[in-house]
């Protein structure tokens, strides 16, 4: 049977937030896997990263350039989020503060200095909503995934699924965990990996040519 390289990749636990959702979904969707789709065998791989303008695609990059993955799936935690944030684009711009400055003052850049405005994803997001819907997992789509690292890595990652002809790349927001599992805000750890698996498995019967409804607006 035919294979597919899947990378999901999360980011590490950073200031105010000890348990990052996204490290573990990325780390639990790795290892149960997403089974058999559209008659490919699909091999996942974790990728855990820095929170980190400079260090974050390196990272990723690197775990790509061993895998070769035809399919790259970034998630991130929103924290105001209330249920999973399908991202539609990246802009070419991240925003942080200058700690050089001792008036606090946020720089702006370009994320690629002459790289384009922003990238839309190519993931098939309104067949990924039809498969939430079934499954009862609170999702929207989202223009806007910030201006800080996630919205960084998401913009390289476009760029570079770009100029690999048919890899396909996308970005994910999760809610918080919450701390009581009765909570209606944020969703836990086992419906977000859910959540991921459905990305995951629509998106490669897209790559495959089974899926349809490529996000137009």
């Amino acid at each position: 049977m035919s294979r597919i390289s899947v990378v999901v990749s999360g980011f590490d636990p950073y200031e105010g937030v000890d348990a990052n959702p996204s490290l573990q979904v990325a780390r639990r969707l790795a290892a149960e896997g997403v089974g058999t789709q559209d008659g490919l065998d699909v091999d996942v791989h974790e990728a855990i990263l820095p929170v980190s303008f400079s260090e974050t695609w390196p990272a990723l990059s690197e775990v790509i350039s061993r895998t070769d993955p035809a399919i790259v799936v970034a998630t991130g935690l929103k924290r105001s989020a209330r249920g999973i944030e399908l991202e539609r684009c990246a802009t070419n711009l991240m925003e942080y503060r200058h700690e050089d400055d001792d008036a606090g003052g946020v720089r702006r850049e370009p994320v690629r200095p002459g790289g384009p405005a922003a990238y839309w994803t190519r993931l098939p997001l309104r067949a990924i909503l039809r498969d939430f819907s079934h499954d009862d997992i609170p999702a929207t789509l989202s223009s806007d995934a910030g201006t800080w690292v996630c919205n960084s890595l998401f913009y390289r990652l476009l760029d570079w699924a770009h100029s690999r002809g048919r890899a396909l790349a996308g970005f994910v927001s999760l809610p918080p965990v919450p701390d009581d599992p009765s909570s209606s805000c944020g969703l836990a750890v086992d419906r977000q990996t859910d959540a991921l698996r459905d990305v995951v498995g629509m998106t490669v019967r897209h790559w495959r040519g089974a899926g349809d409804d490529v996000l137009v607006s």
